[in-house]
């Protein structure tokens, strides 16, 4: 897992690992998700790397745009 930039969030992400057709996002409760493309959509799952590559705004796409649309959780 690589460590999502944006530090000054206290509650949202805070990793992620990229695959070839996945995000995987960890929450500050240690909560894991896996979205998939097939869970969230193309679309979605490519501006949530785009997101985390850049170290902000992930947290409020998920909220806004994906938050049910994982494919499984830990």
């Amino acid at each position: 897992m690589q460590r999502y930039a944006e530090e000054s969030v206290k509650q949202g992400v805070v990793a992620y690992d990229l695959g070839p057709d996945f995000i995987r996002v960890q929450f500050s409760d240690a909560s894991l998700y896996l979205y998939t493309y097939e869970s969230a959509g193309t679309h979605h799952i490519e501006k949530m790397k785009e997101l985390a590559r850049s170290g902000e705004g992930l947290t409020e796409y998920i909220e806004q745009y994906v938050r049910r649309a994982y494919s499984c959780r830990d």
